[in-house]
């Protein structure tokens, strides 16, 4: 586990595809995170493992600044999005290492929030907490039952609730929450 560099983008991109099945919509949301303007600098983790042609890249969590909209004031935090791990390299840990690192790391920059829209079932093992019933409201009504959901850091004090609002990225991409079909058949709001 190490901060991606920049000789590993190729090798990200090649995750996300792999990881989610659309060479394009991930993996350009990543190439357009590392740049773009944000309440707090990008995270990108990367899970390597050595075979025969040396260092190979098999996962990639990247955490990217967003805003709490709280009474008392805005609050920097990050969202956890995306986390991709190669096929070939799924169930054996690596993505469960990599939001530890992650959470990790946030915690020693004194982030108090990390929010993400993911399954239940996995992430609440992982640290996370559903959202909503916490007293957050999503930044969007696209998402499933459940899917919002927060790790509360050590910065975290009992003001800090409100809204999540994402970076333009996120929407210039419609990587907020489900759409159509899609969220139909999850049984979206």
């Amino acid at each position: 586990m190490r901060l991606e560099q920049e000789h590993d983008h190729a090798a990200v991109r090649e995750v996300h595809t792999r990881a989610f099945g659309d060479p394009d919509r991930v993996p350009d949301l990543v190439d357009d995170l590392r740049t773009a303007r944000a309440s707090l600098p990008p995270l990108s983790l990367v899970a390597t493992v050595d075979d025969a042609e040396g260092e190979r890249v098999v996962g990639h969590v990247m955490l990217s600044g967003c805003r709490l909209d709280a009474l008392e004031r805005l609050v920097a935090v990050y969202t956890l999005s995306p986390l991709g791990v190669l096929p070939e390299f799924q169930r054996t840990g690596i993505g469960t290492a990599l939001i530890s690192e992650a959470l990790s790391a946030a915690d020693a920059q004194g982030v108090p929030l990390v929010f993400l829209e993911g399954a239940p079932g996995y992430y609440s093992k992982r640290g996370f907490d559903n959202a909503d019933r916490l007293g957050f409201r999503p930044p969007t009504l696209r998402y499933p039952p459940g899917a919002y959901q927060v790790a509360r850091l050590s910065a975290y004090e009992d003001w800090m609730l409100g809204t999540l609002v994402y970076s333009d990225v996120f929407w210039e991409h419609d990587c907020v929450g489900l759409r159509g079909e899609r969220l139909q058949r999850v049984g979206g709001r």
